[in-house]
């Protein structure tokens, strides 16, 4: 899944599992899942609902901790981290697209963007100009003054792609990004990450769209909490 043996691995699992405790029985959402990101990857994480793949996000995202197993983010072992100690990876290693978007409605495209500088523990004196440059990323340039009633599905989802990218994160992590889009402009989101990718930021997608999927340069199929496969894409560039 690698592009590059001597990259740099951004995310490693070794025998990863994660249950739950609902009342009296313990539910196994992944057991002994092993996988390397390296700098550069384009990954997608596929699999039909109830598979295991959005606890996987989870994990990777550093939003939850494993119950089993290591997990190393940007060579940080976080499988014991605190809940402020896992925050903190986030900040500084991940960025994050959602289906929904996730844009506050009383802010402007180039607000939304600069939001996650304020959280930054040091703030870039030429925030503004990170932010607008980030919105020309992604070809909203022109669209920073814009609220999200006043952009397209497609336009916001750019906009949360360019609030990603704003503090320079070594992983984008998109969970259904374009589930909320219809087929073509979920194919014009698919290429900006094509092209994202291209200029060195390590992408992880998660879908069940197997067209989507198709979009990565490899992918790992989940099914009851295992990897079924772990194969090269069929990227879909160039296909009618």
């Amino acid at each position: 899944m690698s592009s590059s043996n001597s990259a740099a691995i951004v995310v490693n699992a070794q025998g990863l599992g994660k249950s739950y405790q609902l009342g009296e029985h313990t539910v196994t959402a992944l057991e002994d899942i092993s996988l390397i990101v390296r700098e550069g990857d384009y990954v997608a994480i596929t699999g039909p609902s109830g598979s295991g793949k959005s606890t996987l996000m989870h994990l990777i995202g550093s939003l939850d901790v494993p119950t089993s197993g290591r997990l190393e983010i940007a060579g940080r072992d976080i499988t014991h981290l605190s809940a402020n100690e896992l925050a903190g990876v986030r900040n500084e290693v991940i960025g994050f697209v959602f289906q929904s978007f996730n844009l506050v409605p009383r802010m402007s495209a180039l607000a939304q963007v600069m939001l996650p500088l304020a959280y930054a523990k040091n703030r870039p004196s030429n925030a503004r100009a990170l932010a607008q440059r980030r919105l020309e990323d992604v070809g909203l340039g022109d669209r920073g003054h814009h609220y999200p009633q006043q952009l397209s599905g497609g336009q916001q989802q750019r906009v949360a792609i360019a609030r990603a990218l704003v503090t320079n994160p070594r992983l984008l992590l998109a969970d259904e990004p374009t589930g909320a889009l219809d087929s073509r402009t979920s194919d014009d989101i698919m290429a900006l990450f094509e092209r994202l990718n291209a200029s060195g930021i390590t992408v992880v997608v998660v879908t069940h769209d197997r067209d989507i999927a198709r979009w990565a340069r490899s992918q790992i199929a989940l099914r009851d909490g295992h990897v079924v496969a772990d194969t090269p894409a069929l990227h879909l560039t160039g296909v009618a």
